[in-house]
């Protein structure tokens, strides 16, 4: 069986050092950058299952090294490491394109939950396409399309859209959205929910003047039946 791939892209060579070897132990083949500029060309250069990201790093910061990559068509997951204990960072993070974020200090246990999450989420799901309308999913392929038009997006967002989809005119809860995508123990501000149902929005909505993810004020979100 092929190994996994891993690129960590962390300026800290002591927390590098740490991680590499306990991700190679756990069967996981790891690439180290110490810095941004460096990172971003092994990312386009190379191919990888996931990245891990730290936010500050020397030459470009983890979101530029993030944002440059979703701007280029790479979807690889991407797990961003924070190293301050703020919404904003973690916003920002998911903003940029990032999958999840853990922050610093994190217990190594949590790190490879979190990993084999993403890793999980990104590969083998069941072949069955859904439509709702004309908002179209191809869990396989991992692929949406609104009418036509192919719509790209990190792999965290499709597990939520993928969520809605099959949950079609159900109000789910943020904490019934996060049960169901986040498949550990979320230990993160609940409201983070929010920030994927933004983005979500700005891709199947707003380009399409539909209005097909719907909030119900003090109960959560619902996807509608026709798709908006």
């Amino acid at each position: 069986m092929e190994s996994v791939k891993i690129l960590l892209i962390e300026d800290d060579k002591k927390i590098a050092t740490i991680v590499k070897r306990g991700l190679e132990a756990e069967g996981f083949t790891v690439e180290v950058s110490f810095n941004g500029t460096d990172g971003l060309w092994l990312a386009k250069e190379g191919t990888y299952d996931l990245i891990i990201l730290d936010i500050m790093l020397p030459g470009r910061n983890g979101y530029q090294v993030c944002g440059d990559l979703r701007e280029s068509g790479d979807w690889t997951p991407i797990l961003m490491l924070t190293a301050k204990d703020g919404d904003l960072d973690e916003a920002e993070a998911l903003d940029t394109g990032a999958d999840d974020y853990l922050t610093k200090p994190f217990s190594f246990a949590v790190l490879i939950a979190r990993t084999r999450a993403l890793l999980r989420r990104a590969g083998g799901r069941p072949p069955v396409p859904v439509e709702v309308g004309d908002l179209r999913i191809d869990p396989a392929q991992r692929k949406v399309w609104r009418g036509e038009v192919e719509i790209e997006m990190t792999a965290r967002q499709f597990d939520v859209l993928e969520f809605l989809v099959r949950r079609v005119g159900q109000v789910l809860s943020k904490t019934e959205i996060l049960d169901g995508v986040w498949d550990y123990d979320f230990d993160g501000d609940p409201n983070i929910v929010e920030v994927y149902i933004r983005r979500l929005r700005t891709k199947i909505d707003e380009p399409f003047g539909r209005r097909a993810i719907e909030t119900v004020r003090g109960a959560g979100y619902r996807l509608a039946t026709d798709g908006g």
